[in-house]
């Protein structure tokens, strides 16, 4: 799939906000409420809509952000800390949320611009999913994309699926980490795990 092929936020949605709409009237009768009262008339519209945008990376391919690339003279560590976010946990479809820290060293000077490593986690973070796999895939896209000669990705989110319900530990927050090709090594992880205050 090309950048092209891609839809953004601001093009037509693939949600199918009939069948959202009908799932949704559906668990309201199913919990015991009425959904043509009052206050529930226009939710299954509204939650349709609402799905619209929050799983809009859904059908994106996160490498389109990453096409613009410059020739520095730079070949240590780039690190962008403390990108907010916020997903849908696959198990329960309750949100995520946290600061996601991104690092990677250049290849031959090759980088992009630091608002695309936000844009990155903002793609992949629109779907429903698994903490491990968002980051996993900013990880991969990264190394994939840039051909960085190492790439780390943290993690740090609070999941309601553990705050609100189940164990309700609210405040508990979930540490996610994946290395690739230099920072596989121990002594560089350390060395961006010490800039992010987690070492």
């Amino acid at each position: 799939m090309t950048a092209a092929e891609v839809k953004d936020d601001s093009e037509e949605s693939l949600v199918n906000r009939e069948k959202v709409e009908q799932a949704v009237r559906m668990i309201l009768e199913a919990i015991g409420e009425n959904p043509d009262r009052e206050g529930l008339h226009d939710t299954p519209a509204r939650v349709a809509r609402m799905y619209e945008e929050i799983f809009s990376g859904l059908h994106r391919d996160p490498s389109e952000v990453l096409s613009a690339r410059f020739h520095v003279d730079h070949d240590e560590v780039v690190l962008v800390k403390d990108i907010p976010f916020y997903s849908s946990c696959e198990h329960h479809l309750l949100p995520f949320f946290g600061e996601a820290h991104v690092a990677y060293l250049p290849r031959h000077g090759v980088v992009t611009g630091l608002s695309k490593l936000a844009r990155l986690v903002d793609i992949v973070a629109k779907r429903p999913q698994i903490q491990e796999r968002m980051t996993n895939i900013i990880a991969d896209t990264l190394e994939n994309d840039l051909d960085a000669v190492g790439v780390m990705v943290v993690i740090e989110a609070e999941h309601l699926c553990m705050t609100m319900r189940g164990i309700k530990k609210p405040g508990s927050k979930t540490v996610t980490m994946a290395s690739r090709g230099a920072y596989e090594d121990s002594a560089r992880q350390q060395e961006i795990l010490r800039m992010l205050n987690l070492s």
